[in-house]
């Protein structure tokens, strides 16, 4: 890298800070987007809109490199990962040529060392790994080994279609995926040139649907379920993860038609939130047991129509709403971690993800 693209590559990072990616529907997949979106937060946590950073495909979830200015994003309805260069201070080019996934393509992660990228596919169930070069560019691509129903006996005669939904990176090096058809949590080792290799799997009841995950800073991994609404607690234990905890997401129990969405830590790790599609509301959880258990404290209106993602940013929660077009910013306490009213609601077609810039 030549001096003045490091020269570059630094202002862009120092004006990250405050700029949030959004992660969209497209006409393609049934959403009022253009692309990946931009918007910029002020200090009173406030968003505005700054335009399309770059036009694409139902970019459905957007992920950062650690260190260089190159952002990845799934294109969900066309079954493509493509990496995006940044330049400026919210605008996107494509970077490469798009590489292909699996069916429904709807999470990216990537690694905090910039090794690799990681997709998953939710209407195939494939898990894919594209290992980056030293600009970010992905290189090779390498599919995992395939999900087997730990609960086959549950449903004979009818298999469950395999449904990897996320990714997450493990303090240890290690990546967790969650399986959404099959309700497990599969734990993965990265071997350069071959990809994820398979370590272990963490077995959750059936029906219950794993959709996102979050790490907590003591090493323990919070999950929460799209299907029967809970949270689960997996922890660290000479080597492999072991279920810990299993209760509601939820302090007023789901409704019909619920299905939880995301889970994230708030700034100090003591609590966590969880939103809830249908009844569109967002749990605030206590973190207790040192990090063992997750207790529903109370439940709050998310502001708009079917939270599909949302992030704490210090003491600002901003809430994405697919449905109703809309991100809605929260000041939250930091004593009882509850939010109070909605100080801000930004317009935003179809937003699916928010992921700092840097």
């Amino acid at each position: 890298m030549t001096n003045g693209a490091a020269i570059n590559n630094a202002a862009i990072n120092n004006q990250a800070s405050n700029i949030l990616w959004i992660g969209t529907y497209t006409p393609d997949g049934g959403g009022r987007a253009d692309g990946i979106g931009a918007v910029r937060e002020h200090q009173d946590g406030s968003l505005e809109w700054l335009g399309t950073a770059v036009e694409a495909q139902s970019p459905s979830f957007v992920a950062v490199h650690p260190t260089l200015p190159v952002v990845y994003a799934a294109a969900e309805q066309r079954r493509k990962v493509r990496a995006y260069r940044r330049h400026g201070e919210a605008a996107l080019e494509p970077y490469g040529e798009p590489q292909p996934a699996g069916e429904a393509t709807c999470h990216v992660a990537v690694d905090p060392h910039g090794r690799f990228v990681t997709a998953a596919c939710w209407g195939d169930g494939q898990v894919l790994l594209y290992e980056l070069d030293s600009d970010g560019g992905m290189a090779g691509r390498f599919p995992a080994a395939p999900s087997v129903d730990p609960h086959a006996a549950l449903s004979p005669g009818s298999p469950r279609q395999s449904r990897a939904h996320a990714s997450l990176m493990l303090q240890d090096g290690r990546v967790m995926t969650t399986d959404l058809g099959h309700d497990t949590l599969r734990i993965w080792t990265y071997q350069p040139g071959a990809g994820l290799v398979a370590d272990h799997e963490v077995v959750l009841p059936f029906g219950c649907g794993p959709r996102h995950l979050v790490g907590h800073p003591n090493g323990n991994v919070f999950i929460v379920s799209e299907y029967s609404v809970e949270v689960f607690v997996v922890r660290p234990e000479a080597g492999t993860y072991e279920l810990v905890f299993r209760g509601p997401a939820t302090t007023g129990g789901s409704q019909q038609g619920d299905s939880a969405a995301e889970i994230c830590l708030g700034p100090r790790g003591n609590f966590a939130y969880a939103g809830v599609r249908g009844s569109n509301l967002i749990s605030v959880l206590e973190v207790a047991g040192d990090g063992t258990e997750l207790i529903p404290v109370k439940d709050f209106d998310s502001g708009g129509n079917w939270p599909r993602h949302h992030v704490v940013r210090g003491n600002w929660l901003h809430v994405a709403h697919e449905r109703s077009h809309n991100i809605a910013t929260f000041e939250l306490d930091p004593i009882t971690g509850l939010p109070g009213r909605v100080l801000h609601t930004l317009h935003a077609a179809s937003p699916t993800a928010l992921v700092a810039a840097g």
